[in-house]
């Protein structure tokens, strides 16, 4: 992701529609003059432009600095402007503000520590291979790494990317996020009284902030990157997982006798989920990049060869069948279970009834998705479990292998 920030002007109009509009004006016109002046081949939209470079593809995003206010702006029926917050604001301030920020920032860390890349790498793929990926976002996992970096006492910064891993594992293992706010004081800009003003505000508001609560110079007041998550019952089952993954590998560095397979601490144990569904290895695009990879050759229609040079036909970007399915999931059956997937090549989809989900709730008309009557002395309604996993593989056909249900962990 390019972002490319606009100067401030006079002639940027204030309705956040007519931006939109110009933004998408822009995109056109940039893919225009690419193509004209450096032939690359670009495809515009309005919210972004796509440009492929020399076997990558490149996403630019026009950005203008008022429009998150603008956004937050409304006039009432009686011409009184009132200025109030909502998703899509914090959306675009996120994406094209605090997400620039930080990535310079990081930047500048990981020159400092040529490590740190690696160590990041390796903390996102662990907590994407444990499913965990949905609830800890990048920017969050970027920073948490980073405090080793920064805040490595009583040990020294991670000299190597295996010792990075023990000590992330090791941070969110033993960390106490109940009580405590992770201070990552990017380019030592907090003093010991900011740090310490931090806490005490932390204290004081620690009912309404978010679980894992990260707190940078940018950043003091909102942990902007976990405000989404996670929630408490997944913090809880991330501290286990770390915990046990922490001692798989000790064990294993301890002990040079004992077969060194880092692997092990990548494959999530499924027994905890209530239904799996098994996804055909062949229909999934990133089967390389799995932990254990279902087959050696690409699958017919991949090709493994030098990267093409730029102005030939766009390559197929964001097309992901099993993404796309998952999604379509969430907004079916989200009101009744949870769903987890590691989008590096995952070919299970580990599902997670909701702690409610089961409990016979008063019939209402408005209420009745994914749910069956049960008529005794008043009607009430409980989930239809054969008509949601009949759903899972009509929805998922020709991707879905088979769904597995875990029945001793739950009963209607």
């Amino acid at each position: 992701m390019v972002i490319c920030h606009m100067e401030g002007s006079g002639k940027w109009p204030n309705d956040s529609l007519a931006i939109r509009h110009i933004k998408a004006a822009f995109h056109v016109r940039l893919g225009e003059l690419l193509k004209a002046q450096h032939n690359y081949t670009s495809r515009p939209s309005p919210a972004h432009l796509d440009v492929w470079k020399d076997g990558l593809v490149f996403r630019i995003e026009v950005a203008y600095h008022r429009e998150p206010q603008v956004l937050r702006e409304s006039v009432t029926p009686e011409g009184m402007l009132i200025r109030r917050d909502n998703p899509e604001a914090q959306r675009v301030e996120l994406e094209t503000q605090h997400k620039p920020f930080l990535t310079s920032t990081l930047h500048g860390l990981q020159q400092q520590h040529p490590g740190f890349g690696a160590v990041c790498r390796l903390a996102k793929r662990w907590l994407a291979a444990q499913l965990f990926g949905g609830d800890v976002g990048e920017e969050a996992t970027e920073l948490l790494v980073a405090s080793l970096f920064l805040q490595p006492a009583p040990f020294s910064p991670p000299s190597s990317p295996q010792v990075g891993l023990l000590r992330f594992l090791y941070l969110l293992a033993t960390f106490d996020w109940k009580n405590s706010p992770l201070v990552v004081n990017l380019n030592s800009k907090l003093t010991a009284a900011e740090h310490t003003e931090i806490k005490n505000r932390f204290m004081s508001s620690r009912e309404s902030l978010p679980v894992m609560f990260i707190a940078t110079p940018n950043d003091e007041t909102a942990s902007v990157w976990t405000k989404e998550g996670p929630s408490v019952q997944m913090l809880q089952r991330i501290v286990t997982v770390a915990a046990k993954s922490l001692h798989v590998l000790e064990t294993q560095f301890m002990d040079p006798s004992q077969k060194q397979d880092i692997r092990v601490v990548f494959r999530p144990p499924l027994d905890i989920y209530d239904v799996l569904i098994h996804l055909r290895p062949k229909q999934v695009p990133l089967m390389g990049q799995s932990v254990d990879p279902k087959f050696t050759k690409l699958p017919r229609g991949a090709r493994e060869e030098e990267a093409v040079s730029s102005g030939g036909a766009f390559p197929v970007v964001d097309f992901d069948p099993v993404k796309l399915y998952l999604s379509e999931l969430k907004d079916a059956f989200g009101d009744v279970a949870l769903f987890f997937y590691d989008p590096h090549g995952g070919t299970v989809i580990a599902v997670l009834w909701k702690p409610k989900t089961f409990h016979p709730q008063p019939f209402k008309t408005s209420l009745m998705n994914a749910r069956q009557v049960n008529v005794t002395d008043a009607a009430t309604t409980v989930p239809n479990v054969e008509a949601i996993v009949r759903d899972f593989h009509v929805m998922g056909e020709g991707l879905v292998n088979k769904v597995e249900l875990k029945t001793e962990t739950w009963a209607v």
